[in-house]
């Protein structure tokens, strides 16, 4: 019998291209939970949505999870540039955590057979040494609330899997990029489009990304791999890049020039910690590189797309966008 899979958060930038690469590839049922009414992409298999509101400790999901047999549970409270709760550290944990004990408790009740969650890099760290990248053998070592919400969501799941027999995947991705992503890489993009000169000709970092693409396809590999039961995945394209060769990257797919100022790193560390964006420059010159060879050797998984290849994807829409040209 085809197998019936509930994506939360499938209004979202991944959780779009999840469903349009599980009902291409895979062909099963889906069933898209949604906080309120959201413009879906059209698909020629037909999909049905339920609308949960807000994902905390008390969303009720009994409807959503009649007949399921796998869960993706993509939503979840991200950074935001303007932070407006009084406790942040507590609005992350309450969609977070709260709100994913509460949906595996329920699927673990219902009869779901696997659930995979997507999680962060950040539970790992914020930064690795050159050459030495994270393996999910790796002490956690989350920096901040959100990842340290994601980490405390990863304890609770596998507890309620332990306690139940629901199978759990766990995914920690890093930066996704592609067509339209928000957050850092928009950032780079619209600086590239905007022809500003950056401060980073110094910079001689690695870190490692995955394409929504390559993200998507892994995520449908961990829904149905016998393999991929119980077990924690670190996810990239498999080619970690320095952050000038991504500018650089960007650059060729906009078909647009970038010039590199030679600033030294002590300097761009002083104006950072000045102006609070400390973080920010971590980001953007320090290294975070992920070894995949547990998803390669445990589940034959190889990246489909290089990252040239995403890269190029992820600048042809914003090339087409008439905003930003």
């Amino acid at each position: 019998m085809t197998s019936r899979i509930l994506i939360t958060g499938a209004s979202g930038f991944v959780g779009r291209e999840l469903v349009a690469h599980l009902a291409s590839q895979y062909g099963v049922r889906l069933r898209l939970a949604l906080r309120g009414h959201a413009t879906l992409i059209k698909l020629n298999t037909p999909y049905e949505t339920v609308t949960t509101g807000d994902i905390d400790g008390r969303t009720q999901w009994d409807l959503a999870l009649d007949g399921v047999d796998v869960v993706v549970h993509l939503a979840a409270r991200v950074h935001v540039l303007r932070e407006h709760s009084p406790n942040p550290a507590q609005a992350f944990r309450d969609t977070n955590l709260h709100g994913t004990v509460q949906l595996a408790r329920a699927a673990s009740q219902r009869g779901v057979k696997r659930f995979v969650f997507i999680s962060s890099v950040g539970v790992n760290g914020f930064k690795t040494e050159a050459h030495k990248p994270f393996t999910e053998w790796h002490k956690p070592q989350p920096h901040n609330p959100y990842a340290q919400s994601k980490w405390e969501a990863e304890q609770a799941l596998r507890k309620v899997a332990l306690e139940s027999g629901m199978e759990f995947v766990i995914i920690r991705p890093p930066l996704v990029y592609g067509p339209n992503a928000p957050g850092n890489f928009s950032h780079l993009v619209r600086g590239v489009l905007a022809r500003i000169p950056l401060p980073l000709a110094a910079v001689r970092n690695l870190r490692s990304m995955v394409g929504l693409d390559n993200l998507v396809n892994f995520i449908g590999v961990c829904c149905m791999h016998p393999h991929a039961a119980n077990q924690t995945f670190l996810v990239s394209d498999g080619q970690d890049l320095s952050t000038v060769d991504l500018v650089n990257g960007i650059a060729k797919g906009l078909h647009s020039k970038v010039w590199f100022v030679p600033i030294p790193l002590w300097i761009l560390a002083v104006g950072a910690a000045l102006f609070g964006q400390g973080a920010t420059l971590q980001r953007l010159t320090g290294n975070l590189q992920v070894d995949i060879s547990k998803a390669r050797d445990m589940l034959g998984w190889t990246p489909p797309i290089s990252v040239d290849e995403g890269l190029r994807r992820a600048t042809l829409s914003w090339k087409k966008s008439e905003t930003l040209l």
